[in-house]
């Protein structure tokens, strides 16, 4: 009797223990079933509009800044320099002193040049007078034809010697000049190498210093030789705009216009050589500084732009998910053209108006649920590039 009450405790235990596991995966099973049937959450993603814009197309360089005019500034005369009253680095301007040569000896040397010729303009006046009363004498007969013709080359002579006299003083002049030594442009001067005190050479090199010219400035830079045609093109079609940028390839550091084309391709290079001139009144171009080229060949009118975010690589190609008006992405093949400053043309799969993915977008999926939030300042920016469809 007690074995059989033991049994019907242990079955009576083994039933609500059961029966307890049996209601918990029961919940369990209904918990889950609930929880699936809530929506997923919706993935929070950047957007921009599609825009349709003229997108200007450029060709782009790698330039060096050159002066327009460089002068080596030497001395034409010998001797001891006396000054030097200009500082190094120091903007000059066309005729200012720079250095000065003694002068002293070269003042001699006129001074002798004028003496000479004032001894043999009296020489002169002398022997015209003798040449006039000799010519008097012979209409009397008293004098020879002989002896008027030798007087008469005696005139010839004083006054050869005196044109030699005028030409020495010219020289003598010239070479007292030569040691004042002026600035022959507006421009910018170079360390000095010789300090006052210091016996200069006539045209010795180095020169005491250089000048360089910075207003106006050039900058030559080259195009692949596949550019030239469009190149002649745009440059028979008017003047050709151009800007140098920072080496973030977008601080316009100054604009100015295509000067001159090279008449020859550099067959080692592949490439056609250009020149262009600016006004750089601000001196942010400085001979020497390389610097990125932009000039504009074109725009395409009507292109449809989105944000180079906007464009993904697949395996089958390039595409950019879509947001629809329900809230969910749609991913869209697409093929590009040109790309610049951040903004890529799309020639075909967008339209305009449509909301493109620029941010967050590998953390959706096609056809997923999205929070678009709009870019700030969203739009394309107002430059473009050149080049064919990628």
């Amino acid at each position: 009797m007690r074995s059989r009450r033991i049994v019907l405790l242990t079955t009576i235990l083994l039933l609500s223990g059961g029966y307890g596991i049996w209601r918990n995966h029961a919940g369990g099973v209904a918990r889950a079933a609930t929880q699936s049937a809530q929506p997923a959450p919706k993935v929070p993603v950047t957007v921009a509009t599609v825009q349709k814009t003229d997108f200007p197309l450029y060709l782009y360089g790698l330039g060096t800044v050159t002066p327009l005019n460089s002068v080596s500034i030497s001395s034409r005369v010998a001797g001891v320099v006396n000054q030097v009253p200009v500082e190094q680095g120091q903007m000059v301007k066309q005729g200012d002193l720079l250095a000065e040569i003694d002068p002293r000896p070269y003042q001699a040397v006129l001074d002798q040049a004028k003496a000479k010729e004032a001894e043999d303009e009296a020489t002169l006046r002398n022997a015209q007078v003798v040449l006039n009363r000799l010519s008097t004498l012979l209409k009397k007969t008293f004098e020879t034809q002989q002896d008027v013709d030798n007087q008469q080359a005696v005139v010839t002579t004083a006054a050869a010697t005196i044109e030699g006299d005028k030409a020495a003083i010219e020289a003598a002049q010239l070479n007292l000049d030569f040691t004042r030594i002026t600035a022959p442009l507006t421009g910018k001067t170079s360390f000095r190498t010789i300090d006052p005190g210091n016996i200069v050479q006539a045209g010795q090199s180095p020169g005491l210093f250089t000048v360089v010219q910075l207003q106006p400035i050039y900058v030559s830079f080259t195009q692949p030789q596949d550019e030239v045609s469009t190149i002649n093109k745009v440059f028979a079609s008017g003047p050709v705009a151009i800007d140098t940028l920072g080496a973030d390839m977008k601080t316009v550091l100054a604009s100015g216009r295509l000067e001159a084309i090279q008449n020859a391709v550099d067959q080692a290079s592949g490439t056609i050589s250009l020149k262009a001139t600016f006004a750089n009144q601000d001196n942010a171009l400085w001979p020497g500084l390389s610097v990125n080229t932009r000039i504009r060949i074109g725009t395409m009118a009507g292109a449809i732009v989105v944000p180079d975010e906007a464009v993904q690589h697949g395996p089958d190609g390039l595409f950019a998910y879509v947001v629809g008006d329900d809230g969910k992405v749609r991913r869209q093949t697409v093929k590009t053209g040109p790309s610049d400053g951040g903004e890529t043309v799309v020639t075909d799969g967008l339209s305009q108006g449509q909301r493109v993915v620029v941010g967050g977008q590998y953390r959706v999926v096609d056809g997923a649920s999205v929070d678009p939030t709009p870019t700030p300042g969203a739009g394309p920016a107002q430059n473009g590039a050149a080049g064919g469809a990628s």
